[in-house]
C-alpha cells in the first residue's frame, strides 16, 4: 500500500490519466479463502464492513484519490486524506450488496451459522460490496467499488483500476476481424505476492494485423530476490517505535469516516438489509457482481490475469 504514493507522485505517465476523465471505475479488493475459525464471538459484534472496510479499504480509497500533498510530513498526507473523507456521502443501501456464506456440502466447509461461536439466526455479513462516489472536480461521477469478504474462492488484496474505452475503436470496424479491444488496467496487488502490472492491447504475434490483451507487469519477488519484503504490521511497529505517524488514522479522520458508514450500519444493525446467501469458496452473492456491472465496471474476460496463474480461477475472479 506504501507504494501508492510512490506511484501517484513520483511517475509523470500516471498523472494526466488520475481523473474522472480518464478512469471508468476503481475496485479496492479484499478477499479471504477462510472463515470466521471459532471466533464467530467477536466478529458477529462488528460484520465484514466494521472489520474491514470502514478502516483498512477506506484508508486505501483516500490514498488512491487524495491531492498531492506539500510535504511527506504525515500531517499534510492525513490532512488531504481527510480533505477527500469530507467529499465521501454517506452510503446509500441501493450501493451496498451484503453476503454471508453458507454451507459447502462438497469440500465439507461449514456456513457461518454452523459455527458453534455464532448466534443462532445471525444476520451478520460476512461480505460487502460498497459502491462510493467522491463528490469533488477530480473524480465526481466515478465509482469506487469497495469489496470485501470472507469464505471466498481466493486469498487476495488489490487495487484494480480500470480506464475508459478508447474513443473511436480504430479495429473495431465493418469486416475486420482482428479482435476484441478491451479496457486498460492498471493493477496493484497487495498479497499475496505483491505486483503491480498494467493490462495493455498489443498486436498478437504473426503474419496478420491481430489484436490481443497482455501484461506488463512487475513481481516483487521475481525483481527484488534477495530483498526480504516485511509484512505490513512489522512496518507499523517499526513506524511506532520511530514515532512516525503517517500511516496511523487521526482522530477527524476517523470522525469522517465514521460519518460515512454509521447511518447504513445502524440500518443494517436493526435487520434493515439481509445478507444475500453465498456457498463457502465461491466468488461470494451474485448481487454483488450485477451492482458492480450495473455502475459501470466491464469484466475482462480477454487477457488471462497474472493473479490467476498456477490457481485455476474463475476468469471473473475480482
Amino acid at each position: 500500500v506504501q507504494n501508492l504514493m510512490v506511484m501517484r507522485f513520483a511517475n509523470r505517465i500516471l498523472a494526466p490519466l488520475w481523473n474522472r476523465d480518464n478512469i471508468a471505475n476503481i475496485q479496492i479488493i479484499f478477499k479471504e479463502p477462510i472463515g470466521v475459525e471459532g471466533r464467530g464471538g467477536y466478529f458477529d459484534q462488528y460484520g465484514i464492513i466494521r472489520d474491514v472496510i470502514q478502516n483498512h479499504l477506506l484508508q486505501i480509497m483516500a490514498l488512491i484519490a487524495m491531492e498531492r500533498p506539500p510535504s511527506l510530513d504525515p500531517n499534510d498526507i492525513r490532512d488531504e486524506k481527510l480533505k477527500v473523507l469530507r467529499c465521501i456521502p454517506p452510503l446509500s443501501t441501493d450501493n451496498v450488496v451484503l453476503g454471508q456464506y453458507t454451507m459447502n456440502h462438497a469440500e465439507g466447509q461449514p456456513g457461518y451459522l454452523d459455527d458453534p461461536t455464532v448466534p443462532d439466526g445471525s444476520t451478520c455479513p460476512t461480505f460487502a460490496l460498497c459502491v462510493m462516489y467522491i463528490e469533488n472536480e477530480r473524480w465526481s461521477g466515478v465509482p469506487f467499488i469497495l469489496k470485501a469478504g470472507k469464505g471466498l474462492n481466493e486469498h487476495k488484496t488489490e487495487i484494480r483500476v480500470q480506464l475508459k474505452d478508447v474513443a473511436g475503436d480504430l479495429f473495431n470496424r465493418p469486416g475486420k476481424d482482428v479482435g476484441q479491444q478491451t479496457r486498460n488496467e492498471f493493477v496493484l496487488r497487495v498479497q499475496p505476492d505483491p505486483s503491480i502490472y498494467m493490462k495493455m492491447t498489443v498486436k498478437k504475434p504473426g503474419m496478420k494485423l491481430a489484436i490481443t490483451q497482455s501484461e506488463l507487469e512487475l513481481q516483487y519477488a521475481h525483481k527484488y530476490e534477495d530483498v526480504t519484503i516485511p509484512e505490513a504490521y512489522e512496518r507499523l511497529i517499526l513506524d511506532c517505535i520511530n514515532g512516525d505517524q503517517q500511516h496511523f488514522v487521526r482522530r477527524d479522520e476517523l470522525k469522517a469516516s465514521w460519518a460515512i458508514f454509521t447511518p447504513l450500519l445502524h440500518y443494517i444493525d436493526a435487520g434493515g438489509l439481509p445478507p444475500h446467501p453465498y456457498q463457502f469458496g465461491s466468488r461470494g452473492p451474485p448481487e454483488g457482481d450485477e451492482l458492480r456491472e450495473k455502475v459501470g465496471h466491464i469484466t475482462n474476460l480477454v487477457a488471462k490475469d497474472i493473479t490467476w496463474k498456477g490457481n485455476n480461477q474463475d476468469p471473473k475472479s475480482p
